[in-house]
């Protein structure tokens, strides 16, 4: 325990003596432990970390907490008492100070978890076929992400007040096209003000009555779109007073001295393996709208440097023709055809040449949409059209793809027969939804089951991308750093000198990620800021 307390008091070059004199080194949250001792640890170190927190995330990547008390209860049925039981409500490093004896006993408990479960733990992940994810991709992806929290992004402060007082400005205009179109002054922001103006005063359709009054939630307002000249002011006064209080007056609080903001990236939130941003997001900032997009104009990268932006192009579509192995899909890949207009195309059995932008629009929904396992229901939302014409648009897909319906029902089917289902590279995502009693739980289980491979084989090769990128430019001195993931984009801020090699490198590695049937596309931009760059 006073090796555990030393290394705690970060007494690097002691803890690696440890690592170094042991076959195998067990942690819970690598990337929490290379906040105390930074990522120069001696290759042979790397080869053995087992971290227990990734590998019980592996195992079943839907529970919400992956600590030593839940760890220890599963895998080595021993129930252990909290950290709330020893530190109270003191953080380990306080403990340290304030009661010495109750933070060496929650150390000695943390050891001992390890100790009774780290066996059992590592031979479920074996058996299951995902050690190779484990040590290829994860693993290495938990360096990768401490170098992003560590490098974090620069951002413009006054540019970003600028851009906090310019929403202020569009907000009061759009309260004040409310107020007129309303005929009154109201709260906006009450759901209950705003329910006895819509459904009361203006006599509104859809009205929905809960226990505090009228819904005006997203789905409502969109509804009554074309019922009322004020719906419109409303949504979009929504969209700007979130933008405001989210991103203009939030991210300004987020700004460090060093004039960065460092986002924390989690890797054992998603189901399908996806990375997710938080304190803040960043991952989540609006892109579909223009004032939404601007706020990227206030991240820049360091004097002297650009940011290089490289993203896939379609590489959901580009993962379903691959594992679906439908020819069609695979020709229109090979032969660089607008994969959105062929489905035109062949739907509305028009030339491509003839394809309006209504029927392109309406073919992207559903190639989209079927990857999510979308219904008839939701396409008509989607696109504006009746469930019966969805219905039939989805019907004329599948006979266009006849391979991918094929390989969405054997899916679920295995899904059912197996209660999982998997990603090219052996992520596995439970599907315990398949086998409720429930007919709207069943569904969303089969959606699931039709994704969940698809979404988990692009997180996967986004995964194994940005640890070759950000290995690979460590290994050739490049001071380049990633800053950035979102999705299926990675951001690096480069030197001005090692753009062109930095290019290269996300081009190179990037589309070598995976072998597929079908090429990965990638689409790289140079700019001085984030908005540029994409």
């Amino acid at each position: 325990i006073e090796q555990i307390v030393s290394v705690y008091k970060h007494l690097f070059d002691k803890c690696i003596e440890i690592c170094k004199s042991v076959k195998r080194t067990a942690v819970y949250d690598l990337k929490e432990w290379l906040s105390y001792f930074g990522e120069d640890c001696p290759g042979e170190v790397w080869e053995h970390i087992l971290d227990a927190g990734l590998l019980a995330y592996l195992h079943n990547p839907l529970k919400n907490v992956y600590g030593y008390e839940e760890i220890a209860k599963e895998f080595a049925d021993c129930v252990l008492p909290s950290a709330a039981d020893y530190l109270k409500k003191l953080s380990a490093q306080e403990a340290f100070q304030a009661d010495r004896e109750a933070a060496r006993a929650y150390m000695g408990t943390l050891v001992f978890a390890l100790v009774c479960s780290i066996d059992a733990l590592e031979e479920k992940v074996v058996r299951e076929g995902m050690m190779a994810l484990y040590k290829d991709v994860e693993l290495p992806l938990a360096v990768s992400l401490y170098r992003m929290e560590q490098a974090g992004m620069r951002v413009e402060k006054e540019e970003l007040r600028q851009y906090g007082e310019e929403l202020g400005g569009q907000i009061a205009l759009l309260q004040k096209k409310i107020y007129e179109s309303a005929g009154q002054e109201f709260n906006i922001n009450s759901p209950k003000q705003l329910g006895e103006l819509l459904f009361d005063k203006l006599k509104l359709p859809f009205a929905k009555k809960t226990k505090t009054g009228y819904s005006t939630s997203a789905d409502i307002l969109e509804k009554l779109k074309g019922e009322h000249e004020i719906i419109p002011y409303i949504l979009e006064y929504r969209q700007m007073t979130k933008l405001k209080s989210t991103y203009a007056d939030g991210l300004i609080l987020c700004i460090q001295k060093d004039g960065r903001i460092h986002s924390t990236f989690q890797q054992k939130v998603t189901a399908t393996g996806r990375i997710s941003s938080t304190e803040p997001n960043l991952q989540n900032i609006p892109v579909r709208m223009e004032m939404g997009r601007k706020i990227r104009k206030v991240f820049v990268p360091e004097e002297g440097s650009v940011f290089v932006d490289a993203d896939y192009s379609q590489i959901e579509l580009r993962v379903l023709a691959h594992m679906s192995g439908d020819e069609k899909m695979i020709e229109a890949f090979h032969t660089n055809v607008d994969i959105h207009t062929l489905t035109a195309s062949e739907v509305f059995h028009v030339p491509m040449e003839e394809v309006t932008p209504l029927q392109r629009r309406n073919a992207k929904a559903v190639n989209f949409g079927i990857v999510y396992g979308i219904s008839a229901f939701g396409l008509s939302q989607d696109i504006g059209t009746s469930r019966k014409e969805a219905a039939e648009f989805i019907e004329k897909y599948f006979k266009t793809y006849p391979k991918i319906k094929e390989f969405l029902d054997r899916l679920v089917e295995d899904a059912k027969k197996d209660g999982y289902v998997s990603s090219l590279f052996s992520r596995k995502r439970p599907v315990p939804e398949l086998y409720s009693s429930n007919f709207m739980t069943r569904s969303f289980g089969e959606r699931v089951a039709m994704n969940a491979p698809i979404q988990g084989t692009a997180a996967d090769i986004i995964k194994i991308a940005m640890v070759r990128v950000d290995q690979r430019m460590a290994k050739e001195g490049l001071k380049a750093r990633l800053v950035l993931q979102v999705h299926d984009e990675l951001l690096i801020e480069a030197p001005e000198q090692e753009k062109e090699a930095v290019r290269m490198i996300l081009q190179e590695e990037m589309e070598r990620a995976a072998n597929l049937k079908v090429k990965l596309d990638v689409d790289i931009h140079t700019a001085e800021n984030w908005y540029e760059a994409k």
